[in-house]
């Protein structure tokens, strides 16, 4: 019997892990405005443009550790980092190119979350 070709393509979730949960929750749905889904025990879900994240309290010490960086895609960078400052999000660096592509420009900008997690907003200029 083959194995049936099954390609992985989108990711249905993302899971980030907090130290404290209601300032975790606080900083993604009022800071980032990310669109607060639900609660369940220990975790909080919120919806990223159909992906779901997921934050959560460690289960155990081999799981407490900052997670991978999410890359936030918004229309125009600039706009997106003033309002996000003025909602009191402390960005490392400021916006900038990454990459000239044939067709368009990459431009980046990181910061933190309230549990030192590594976050960007990204914007492809054309």
């Amino acid at each position: 019997m083959m194995a049936p070709d099954i390609r992985l393509s989108k990711i249905g979730q993302i899971s980030m892990r907090a130290k404290d949960l209601a300032r975790a929750t606080a900083f993604y749905r009022d800071r980032l405005g990310l669109p607060y889904l639900f609660s369940a025990g220990p975790l909080a879900f919120f919806d990223c443009g159909g992906t779901r994240l997921m934050l959560g309290l460690a289960e155990s010490p081999e799981f407490d550790h900052s997670g991978s960086v999410l890359y936030f895609n918004v229309p125009d960078i600039e706009a997106a980092y003033t309002a996000m400052q003025q909602r009191g999000v402390v960005f490392i660096r400021e916006p900038h190119l990454i990459a000239k592509m044939p067709d368009h420009e990459l431009w980046m900008a990181f910061f933190r979350d309230s549990e030192e997690n590594t976050l960007a907003i990204m914007a492809e200029r054309r």
